[in-house]
């Protein structure tokens, strides 16, 4: 890959962490409005337990050193600054596979690590090489969000111009699940000469339902309307009063926890049981990311900004899918996706992990991947 984007560290001083133990120390707890654990949104006495924990124990200068082995990057891309980390993942004697990455809320750059290493072992075993660009997307830790309204287009554009200036005119592949993956097929959809393949965990949907329904495809829309009613409250106040909820967020670490880590625990594959996803370890470092940033509230930008997207064209590149076994996902038919991709190689029904399977299956995805680019996607000698 091209050299680009300038080394960066990370690094939070002991002022700063010292008033984040402080404010900590210093946190309030509502009372649970039911005597079923979770039933009201984050369960009071679990988020006491992270708090203490977060102010007492979790050693942030060691996650510190860990995270800086790691190549990060910042680059200029219209005028809008990008984080990324770069790594390569597998072996081969030919030239290796592009591969941007990207992640969705309440996420980030730290969900698709788990992917370096099950890359290489996935990517050895087949002669592959990726060369892995993983963002902090536009308003997400220490990416800052550009001038025009934050669409998905807006964000592909962003994106693949960030793969010009690394990786020339090569083609590359892209992957992402949520926001990230909506991104993907963008990419792919707005720039097929330059995208290797598509790959996503959450099938996009056409612009428009043009034909008629058949009967699978309407009892999942239906199903996505009737879950809606009971989770969409989290992003009702984040696309009508971003600034109001993120007020709240940005001076209180607790509260700030507390929204990110009901939404891991709801949509990821952990059956109610947030740690059988997200040690602790990973849950303080992913809250201190965003405490330490400020980028709560920009994150929602992408919300906020929502009514600006235009409907994204058919995507014609090589597309594959391993569906997310959240709900709603795990039913969608392979007939919606077709409507939106004219080119399925691969459709892998869901089996396990959940909204972030680059943090939760990291094996199962990297298998998947490496399977997609190698034997669907990678140009064969003749």
């Amino acid at each position: 890959m091209t050299s680009a984007g300038d080394p960066f560290t990370i690094h939070l001083s002991d002022v700063e962490l010292d008033d984040l133990r402080d404010r900590l120390r210093r946190s309030r707890f509502v009372h649970a409005s039911s005597s079923r654990p979770w039933a009201g949104g984050v369960d009071p006495g679990a988020l006491a337990g992270l708090v203490t924990e977060w102010a007492e124990a979790f050693d942030w200068r060691a996650v510190e050193t860990s995270l800086n082995r790691l190549d990060h990057r910042l680059a200029v891309v219209q005028g809008t600054r990008l984080h990324f980390v770069r790594a390569s993942a597998g072996a081969a004697d030919g030239e290796p596979i592009p591969l941007l990455v990207m992640h969705g809320w309440p996420s980030s750059f730290l969900e698709m690590l788990p992917l370096i290493q099950a890359l290489h072992a996935a990517g050895e075993s087949r002669g592959l090489r990726f060369d892995l660009v993983i963002p902090s997307m536009p308003g997400f830790l220490f990416s800052e969000l550009p001038e025009a309204p934050l669409t998905r287009e807006v964000m592909a554009d962003l994106m693949s111009e960030l793969m010009l200036q690394l990786v020339g005119e090569a083609r590359f592949g892209v992957f992402g699940g949520d926001i990230g993956g909506t991104v993907a097929a963008w990419i792919a959809a707005k720039h097929p000469e330059r995208v290797l393949g598509l790959y996503m965990i959450h099938p996009p949907f056409p612009a428009a339902f043009t034909e008629p329904l058949t009967p699978a495809e309407r009892a999942v829309l239906e199903a996505e309307a009737e879950f809606d009613e009971g989770d969409q409250g989290y992003s009702a106040i984040m696309g009508t009063r971003p600034d109001t909820i993120g007020a709240a967020l940005i001076d209180s670490p607790a509260g700030l926890l507390a929204w990110i880590i009901d939404k891991l625990r709801d949509w990821s594959d952990a059956g109610g049981v947030l740690e059988r996803r997200f040690d602790r370890e990973t849950l303080l470092t992913l809250a201190t990311l965003y405490w330490s940033t400020g980028s709560i509230g920009t994150s929602f930008r992408q919300y906020f900004d929502f009514p600006a997207n235009a409907p994204r064209p058919v995507i014609t590149v090589p597309a594959g899918f391993t569906l997310s076994a959240e709900a709603i996902i795990r039913d969608i038919p392979r007939s919606i996706a077709e409507r939106a991709c004219s080119d399925i190689r691969v459709w892998h029904p869901a089996t396990v992990g959940g909204h972030f399977m680059a943090h939760e299956e990291p094996e199962l995805l990297a298998g998947h991947l490496a399977e997609f680019f190698d034997e669907h996607v990678r140009p064969r000698a003749s």
